[in-house]
């Protein structure tokens, strides 16, 4: 069974998937979010945990560097309580601090051009939150 890594956002979800055997993050898209039908986006993710077979959902929570939780981080939770309405698996929430500095990083070492970054910051943000949450299970 996989694991789902989300990186919740106003206007997009960065979506990664594990493999089979929970070891690796693979980024899977940036789902553009509607304004007028945030159904869609529950519906869309319920879609994605049944073709792959999801049994766990990481949702990244952007926290202050203090630790404490900010309007982001209540974005995110208030997401995560809709979103298990629709969908009949785990959802664990991730502490994300600095994921999307540390992709667009790594974007940038890789060269990759401003315009390609900005289509695919999310996800590589939702890759490394999910890679985080693997990472530790192996640990476990």
């Amino acid at each position: 069974m996989r694991t789902l890594g989300l990186d919740v956002g106003t206007k997009t979800i960065g979506i990664a998937v594990s493999d089979a055997l929970g070891w690796t993050a693979q980024g899977l898209e940036t789902w553009r979010r509607s304004d007028a039908n945030e159904q869609a986006d529950f519906e869309h993710i319920a879609s994605l945990v049944k073709e792959h077979e999801v049994t766990t959902i990481v949702i990244g929570l952007p926290k202050n560097m203090d630790g404490s939780i900010g309007p982001s981080g209540e974005r995110s939770e208030t997401f995560a309580a809709e979103l298990r309405r629709y969908v009949p698996c785990e959802i664990v929430m991730w502490d994300e601090r600095l994921t999307t500095t540390a992709a667009e990083r790594m974007l940038i070492s890789a060269d990759v051009s401003r315009k390609k970054r900005k289509s695919v910051i999310d996800k590589m943000a939702a890759v490394m939150i999910l890679q985080g949450y693997l990472d530790r299970q192996q640990l476990k």
